[in-house]
């Protein structure tokens, strides 16, 4: 099991799939501030009562969009393919990590970002101490001593959720263009010194 994960019924998680692939599709459509727990309903084909029992609130069911988005983000790049996953290269493993974050925040930014914009949330969840952990491990698996922590953090602050957002929609910076540098920063920090 991955970081939070419980066990669920068959149908609940049947149900949860369900509900949380309407609103993958309906915020990626739409964006995030225009989606209403009656549109995950329809879109899903469930009663309105199902999706506030299932999450409660909006606040709620974002919040299980987001633990589902990372979730399956972790599960890559811990147990997927090369070269997300084990048998790539340390440094080929970076950067599709990079590409693969960034490809959750250009559809999944607003959501990301309102979690980020919490007090402290960022630093200190279990998602992003699995990140660091992982990116740390692979910076040492590349060869690199001293404070490799640092470099970690240097390579995923630049992948914050309020960063990438401003880079895709205020200056248009294109994604591959992002995921490009991300990679040829990752490679530099991966090197010697």
């Amino acid at each position: 099991m991955l970081v939070g994960e419980t066990a669920e019924r068959g149908d609940a998680a049947r149900n949860r799939r369900l509900l949380l692939d309407a609103a993958t599709r309906l915020v990626a459509e739409r964006g995030v501030d225009s989606v209403t727990m009656e549109d995950v309903a329809a879109a899903a084909g469930v009663g309105k009562g199902t999706v506030f029992r299932r999450f409660g609130s909006r606040a709620g069911l974002m919040l299980a969009l987001l633990d589902h988005h990372e979730r399956e983000f972790q599960r890559a790049f811990m147990f997927g393919p090369p070269p997300l996953g084990p048998g790539a290269e340390p440094v080929e493993r970076l950067a599709a990590f990079g590409r693969a974050r960034l490809a959750i925040l250009e559809t999944q930014g607003d959501i990301v970002r309102a979690a980020e914009s919490a007090r402290d949330a960022r630093y200190g969840t279990p998602p992003y101490l699995l990140q660091v952990s992982h990116v740390t491990t692979l910076l040492r698996q590349a060869g690199v001593t001293g404070n490799v922590r640092l470099r970690a953090d240097l390579l995923l602050g630049a992948l914050s959720a309020d960063l990438v957002l401003h880079q895709l929609r205020t200056l248009s910076i294109p994604l591959d263009e992002i995921a490009d540098n991300w990679a040829r920063s990752a490679r530099v920090l991966a090197g010697p010194g």
